[in-house]
């Protein structure tokens, strides 16, 4: 029975050899077999030459033997073998041969190196040297194997006078090889070493990176890995140390509009991403919850660095979508003022209540009125507008709700002399996009208007040939014309602390609907929103 400490994470037995072991003697048999397969054909080759060297030698010897005088005056001569026998000894011991035989056409030895053998009939075929042709063969005569050349013998007449046979016997010929078979084996065992050696390195390197896995874990790893970055919502991209981007989830291609196939090795100042956005991620820190805004999305922002030892593997980016919970959030906002601006009406209509009831006895009956008029004078008409609206709504209780706070604040909030709320169509624009924009507007203008003597916000909304304007004017100190352009960035804001997301949040809104926001001077900082006919938000 395996222990549990043979099992591995899949709750599966584990194989008694990794995915490196496996590697390790594959590769030692490929390298062996490349060895001895080398090694073979060496020899192979070896040999070959040997008996291509050994039939050049006894031809060549055998061609100057035919050639001499001496041989042709010794054949003819009467005891052939008194001369001949000395001259082929002594030319067998200067060429290193093992046999010259000299004879008759007929084949009968005139010379041999064994003496007792002189007159015997020579082993061997002469038929196409009697012809007149130099051939070789390997033939097993009296000294065994041999390789030998069998040469025609011709006088002045160019008549067949006699054979010369020159032989190297294949003993000879194995000894040869068999020293640089010894050779060859020295080389291919050392070849084998060196080839195991890195073949274990390699083997080691490869444990190192897949932790001693075996393939079925590994591939079963890969295809729970893939799954799992397809399935979740949750963007993720995996970021080098060189700032380029290793992996990029469905996720996170949604969240940042971005191409998964054309993301992965781009750096992140390469994908059209906010400057915010690719200062956290090339900043090598750890980031925890930062809210970043795209054109389209609110993004929550994790960034986790990675190490492995001294080594240093970028950082881990997790992306999450807080659109629809800023944008609930702005909308709650927005009804919690209207609720406190109604509680904060509800005590002061209390206080004017009394205090008409005590003109009225008094006798001041006319006092009464008067007074009454001129303090619910802007809450009536928000409140009549509000009461009289149809398919816009969300505009007037915005509106009566800001108004509302901002007298609280020591600031007045007034419409505009060309507001038509009644004849604004804003039902193509998202309820939460239109609080989104108009709270957010009418807050800051009410945080300007407070630095100046007389805090005044006045609202203009109508519908024009452009679709719907929006714009909102405060009497505050302005907005610097060098931070015209910078106003609707992350950060902003007219306290300058460097926490301002709600001008931010509107241009994202407005870009979302395809609008256009400008900002100018004219006393104080003018907002003017146009929201195009027919957008819906969508993108």
């Amino acid at each position: 029975m395996p222990a549990a400490g043979d099992r591995n994470w899949f709750g599966r037995v584990r194989p008694s050899w990794s995915l490196a072991r496996q590697l390790f003697v594959l590769q030692v048999v490929v390298v062996a077999v490349v060895v001895l397969a080398g090694a073979a054909l060496a020899w192979y080759d070896a040999q070959q030459r040997n008996e291509d060297a050994a039939r050049d030698k006894v031809v060549a010897v055998s061609r100057t033997l035919a050639a001499q005088p001496a041989v042709r005056d010794g054949l003819t001569a009467p005891n052939p073998t008194a001369t001949l026998q000395p001259l082929a000894e002594r030319v067998r011991a200067d060429t290193g041969v093992d046999f010259i035989t000299i004879m008759s056409p007929a084949g009968i030895r005139y010379t041999h190196p064994d003496p007792t053998r002189i007159g015997q009939r020579f082993l061997g075929h002469i038929e196409q040297a009697v012809a007149g042709q130099v051939f070789t063969e390997t033939y097993t005569g009296t000294l065994g194997p041999s390789v030998r050349a069998v040469v025609p013998v011709y006088d002045d007449a160019h008549r067949l006078v006699g054979l010369v046979s020159v032989g190297i016997t294949v003993q000879v010929l194995t000894a040869a090889l068999r020293e640089q078979v010894i050779a060859m084996v020295a080389v291919a065992a050392g070849a084998l070493l060196v080839g195991g050696l890195l073949t274990y390195l390699v083997s080691a390197r490869i444990r190192r990176h897949t932790h001693g896995l075996r393939p079925a874990e590994l591939s079963r790893m890969y295809e729970y890995h893939d799954a799992i970055l397809h399935a979740v919502r949750e963007g993720l991209l995996l970021v080098a140390p060189s700032g380029q981007v290793t992996l990029c989830n469905d996720g996170a291609a949604v969240l940042l509009s971005l191409d998964p196939a054309e993301t992965e090795g781009e750096h992140v100042s390469e994908l059209g991403l906010p400057k915010s956005l690719v200062d956290t991620l090339g900043s090598g820190r750890t980031v925890r919850d930062e809210v970043h805004l795209t054109d389209e999305r609110v993004l929550l922002v994790n960034v986790s660095q990675i190490r492995s030892g001294d080594r240093d593997l970028g950082a881990v980016v997790t992306l999450r979508d807080h659109t629809e919970l800023q944008a609930l959030s702005g909308e709650l906002d927005s009804m919690r003022g209207f609720a406190e601006s109604l509680r904060s009406q509800a005590h002061e209509s209390a206080n004017r209540l009394h205090t008409v009831v005590s003109l009225i006895e008094l006798g001041r009956a006319e006092e009464a009125v008067a007074f009454a008029t001129a303090e619910l004078r802007l809450a009536q008409q928000l409140t009549d507008r509000v009461v009289g609206a149809v398919g816009e709504p969300v505009i007037a209780a915005v509106l009566l709700g800001k108004s509302a706070e901002a007298g609280e604040r020591g600031a007045e909030v007034v419409l505009g002399a060309g507001t038509e709320i009644d004849d604004v169509d804003v039902e193509h624009i998202d309820s939460r996009d239109l609080v989104t924009i108009l709270g957010n507007l009418i807050d800051n203008a009410v945080e300007a208007a407070l630095e100046g003597p007389r805090p005044r916000v006045e609202v203009t909304i109508r519908s024009t040939a452009d679709g719907v304007l929006i714009r909102v004017a405060d009497s505050g100190p302005g907005v610097d014309p060098d931070s015209a352009q910078q106003v609707f960035q992350r950060g902003w804001s007219t306290k300058d602390d460097g926490r301002g997301l709600g001008l931010t949040l509107v241009g994202q809104s407005v870009r979302r609907h395809r609008g256009s926001i400008e900002v100018h001077n004219d006393g104080g900082a003018v907002f003017t929103v146009r929201l195009p006919p027919g957008s819906d938000g969508a993108r």
